[in-house]
């Protein structure tokens, strides 16, 4: 996703709490964005479908239909899967950071946040969304990948596990293509963030291995594939 060049991007904020929705609205329409505040899920998603935005701030403790399950909406829909999402919890867990992320969600920040921090995610994730949507660059590795039970096809953004397919979020295919394509390579977090993430993109090494745990759990028998080196970073096997 991610705007095109000399287009204003488009904001949709999912937020229950009038003040904080205010303020965010507010803060992203004072960098230029296009921006549409919503107060509940079912109305958040009505906006998406109805005009698909370049991004999304989504609560995650919404009444009624919470941000995970709009989160799995969005992912769901052909129209809207590939559009960033950024999920705002009270919650600092890890556990929810996991949840979410595992839903879809691109990126999170938590509550209290400064909209300095909020802006610079934003700008941060359309900047990665554009960079998405270009050609892959020589260094990206094969369009298509078998290693034992693993397929994963870039060119379909399809992986299979045993010739089932399975469903991964844009981050984290770009993760496990990226670490299949080197294998034997150990990666740090900074170096995996540059790569698949992109450079300057705001997010903490912490998001790495939350995306990381999601991958493993949705390889199932082919989990041990991504190697943990600790005090290092990660690498894929090379059988």
């Amino acid at each position: 996703m991610g705007p095109s060049p000399g287009k204003t991007a488009r904001i949709v904020v999912i937020e229950d709490e009038p003040d904080i929705r205010e303020l965010v609205v507010y803060n992203l329409m004072r960098e230029g964005f296009d921006v549409v505040g919503i107060g509940n899920g079912h109305q958040g998603i009505a906006e998406i479908q109805r005009t698909p935005p370049d991004l999304v701030v989504l609560d995650l403790m919404l009444p009624g239909l919470d941000g995970l399950e709009i989160c799995r909406h969005i992912r769901a829909e052909s129209r809207t899967s590939r559009v960033p999402v950024i999920m705002v919890t009270a919650k600092s867990e890890e556990s929810d950071v996991v949840l979410g992320l595992g839903m879809g969600a691109d990126d999170y920040i938590s509550k209290p946040f400064s909209p300095r921090e909020l802006i610079a995610r934003v700008k941060a994730m359309l900047r990665r969304g554009s960079r998405s949507n270009s050609i892959p660059s020589e260094n990206s590795g094969p369009e298509q990948v078998s290693i034992g039970p693993l397929s994963i096809d870039a060119g379909r953004h399809e992986v299979r596990i045993n010739d089932q397919p399975e469903r991964f979020t844009a981050t984290e295919f770009r993760l496990l293509h990226f670490l299949a394509t080197h294998p034997g390579r150990v990666f740090t977090r900074d170096q995996l963030i540059g790569s698949v993430i992109g450079d300057g993109a705001i997010v903490l090494d912490r998001n790495i291995d939350v995306h990381i745990r999601s991958i493993r759990k949705k390889l199932g028998c082919a989990r041990d594939m991504v190697e943990t080196i600790r005090g290092v970073g990660y690498r894929f096997l090379d059988e």
